[in-house]
């Protein structure tokens, strides 16, 4: 039953590839037709034909490979006196015909997260309902009521922003003396009691037992937060630590003492939040860092507040497929310039080898629960490869449609094409770069996947 559901998986992630390919490569075949140009051969898959038929001037075909497909069309990369061929047409239609590709990436990323987002019982605002128990941001400035509008020098539109602000943050040293780590302390002693207390077999818990415990918890890291003294806080740790145990009726744990030194890892970032209907900027606002495991060497970030909800309605699902799939966009655009300034370097890209391992993980994680939170999660992916595709595929770089563009955009500002000839030659020398650049990417993610690699 596994492998067939494993093999279920593979083959709707392999069709919804083809599906983002038959979208963009539908997009210039469409405009072309509207345009009057003539289509030779419209194709989904690369390599040997599996499957064809010629309707009218266009022979479509079904190819082997499910790694692309074509709209081949006249005049498109060689002369012809055929007064349809693409070259000859007005150049508005030529530019609409260009972009039409990367334009239909994006509608079809929009109808996928249609699909992700009417499934959702409610969505995630950007507005601060409250923290977790061990939350340090609530300790370094955020506050219940807060809007959040910028963080890590990143605007935030929805939530998803958030996320991924959170997700680029960079570890940094802090100093380990301040009151905020010292209450971030004090609140982690009081979770690790509790977790040690829900784990040790002389407390067995009822569910009211446990929902009182929780209280306690609770109550007594929203005081330390509050705390205006190390000296405070440390008394409100000691006073919380004997309610506790004084309540399950275990005294074997030892109140521990504040360990602190010079510098601490933290992530670390301004935010800026609307509170009380006016804009401010709250420095240095730290977030729950931690260790995965004794062995990890860097720390992992968490978010450490809870959001309001927005409640499901016709309105509100059509506003988040929006703002969602604009979030994407943005995140993409925003991967893009961190890689060129130096933000993300190369290990941070991923080929078509990269991208099918990560979406063979995240299929994975959701069988964990069910074949819907698999499919949802491949279907996710798919959407960020679309919109990824549309953007990506419109910079301004030889051999890609943005390349074509540029060329279209000089001829229309100075009345005059560029020669074909020298814009063969740079679309080959661009097309060079790009192979060589997708080679040595796949062979980047193939060394990560094998296990000396960095692989399991």
């Amino acid at each position: 039953m596994q492998i067939l559901t494993t093999i279920a998986l593979i083959v709707i992630g392999v069709l919804l590839f083809e599906l983002i390919i038959l979208f963009h490569e539908g997009g210039h075949f469409l405009t072309a037709k509207k345009s009057g140009v003539q289509v030779n051969e419209f194709a989904i898959g690369m390599g040997p034909k599996i499957f064809g038929f010629k309707k009218g001037e266009t022979q479509y075909s079904l190819r082997l490979f499910p790694i692309g497909g074509y709209c081949a069309m006249e005049g498109e990369d060689d002369e012809s006196d055929n007064p349809r061929a693409f070259t000859n047409a007005k150049i508005w239609k030529r530019m609409i015909i260009i972009v039409a590709g990367a334009f239909m990436n994006i509608v079809l990323g929009l109808i996928m997260m249609f699909f992700i987002v009417i499934q959702s019982p409610a969505f995630s605002s950007t507005t601060v309902e409250g923290f977790s128990q061990n939350s340090f941001s609530a300790n370094s400035g955020l506050m219940r009521g807060d809007t959040i509008v910028k963080l890590n020098r990143y605007d935030v539109w929805c939530a998803q922003d958030m996320s991924f602000a959170i997700a680029t943050m960079k570890c940094q040293k802090v100093s380990g003396k301040t009151l905020s780590v010292y209450k971030e302390d004090c609140c982690v002693n009081l979770c690790t009691l509790y977790s040690e207390m829900y784990n040790d077999k002389k407390a067995k818990y009822t569910k009211k037992q446990l929902d009182k415990e929780i209280s306690i918890l609770t109550e007594g890291t929203t005081k330390i937060n509050s705390a205006d003294s190390k000296t405070k806080a440390k008394a409100l740790m000691d006073d919380y630590y004997s309610k506790m145990e004084n309540y399950v009726g275990v005294k074997d744990y030892k109140i521990p003492e504040i360990n602190e030194r010079k510098t601490r890892q933290r992530f670390q970032t301004d935010i800026d939040v609307i509170r009380d209907g006016k804009t401010i900027t709250l420095k240095d606002v730290q977030f729950y860092t931690y260790l995965e495991s004794k062995d990890a060497k860097e720390p992992t970030v968490s978010i450490d507040y809870y959001v309001k909800p927005i409640e499901k309605n016709f309105v509100t699902v059509l506003q988040q497929t929006g703002v969602q799939t604009v979030a994407v966009a943005r995140m993409v655009w925003s991967s893009l310039i961190g890689l060129a300034t130096g933000q993300f370097t190369f290990k941070d890209v991923s080929g078509p080898i990269g991208a099918a391992s990560a979406i063979t993980q995240v299929a994975s994680k959701g069988l964990e629960s069910s074949f819907l939170d698999a499919f949802n999660n491949i279907l996710y992916m798919m959407m960020l490869i679309s919109v990824n595709l549309g953007i990506f595929n419109m910079l301004p770089f030889p051999a890609l449609d943005g390349g074509r563009f540029l060329f279209l955009l000089i001829e229309f500002l100075f009345r005059k094409p560029i020669p074909r000839k020298v814009e063969k030659i740079v679309n080959g020398v661009g097309l060079a770069i790009l192979l060589m650049f997708m080679a040595v990417v796949t062979v980047k993610d193939i060394w990560v996947l094998l296990p000396f690699g960095g692989g399991s």
